[in-house]
């Protein structure tokens, strides 16, 4: 049986990638490496430092002094526990803009290639199958329609008691998915050799079943 196995998923915001990827390492007894969440807790700290993108040197220094981890289930960013506090529209449109620098994108993905060198991970987000692990055993490119991924995202905010505009999720879906396309470092698109998995008729436990059962006949 093959000792490591690494999965890659791609793919626009509201797919699903990270439900899955939670599901599909628990399913697996994995590591699932969160990128999107690495990438906004960045944008966390730039935002209550109200830091400006173009400050790129006081950027570089807090890069230098900044440290993310993921424990229980928690994202940890310089020891404190910011899971909830990352997934706001505010903090996700930061993610993305922050994403775009490239110094951002050096430090993490240094942290992430790290990772894949030393265990079996599932990890998710945007240039995972190209970028950051070209050697994954399996690679995946996963999406649903804007549309689904509005009605999937504005139902998660109903639940938490926030009070949310569809027609406004929709606009911010479609704007983040043109900014993460459109921009000049490592835009988001599809590998030439990841599968691609259109979720908008699918259950979260189909797309988890087909995973997990690719992974465990790639391990045979």
């Amino acid at each position: 049986m093959r000792e490591k196995i690494r999965i890659a998923i791609d793919g626009p915001s509201g797919a699903g990638k990270s439900t899955i990827a939670k599901a599909v390492a628990r399913e697996l007894g994995i590591d699932y490496v969160d990128t999107g969440a690495m990438y906004r807790a960045i944008g966390l700290k730039m935002t209550s430092r109200g830091m400006a993108m173009e400050e790129s040197e006081a950027l570089q220094k807090m890069l230098d002094e900044t440290d993310i981890d993921f424990r229980s289930g928690d994202v940890i960013l310089d020891g404190q526990v910011v899971s909830d506090r990352i997934r706001t529209p505010e903090i996700s449109m930061a993610a993305s803009a922050c994403s775009a620098l490239a110094m951002v994108r050096r430090k993490l993905v240094e942290l992430q290639q790290k990772m894949g060198r030393e265990k079996s991970i599932i990890m998710d987000g945007r240039d995972i199958c190209e970028v950051v692990l070209p050697d994954a055993e399996l690679k995946y490119y996963l999406t649903a329609s804007a549309e689904e991924r509005a009605r999937r995202r504005t139902a998660e905010l109903i639940a938490k008691g926030e009070k949310v505009n569809f027609d406004q999720v929709l606009a911010d879906i479609e704007m983040r998915d043109y900014n993460d396309s459109h921009r000049a470092v490592t835009p988001l698109r599809k590998a030439a050799d990841a599968e691609e998995i259109d979720s908008t008729s699918m259950t979260i436990d189909e797309v988890v079943g087909y995973i997990c059962s690719r992974a465990r006949a790639a391990r045979a």
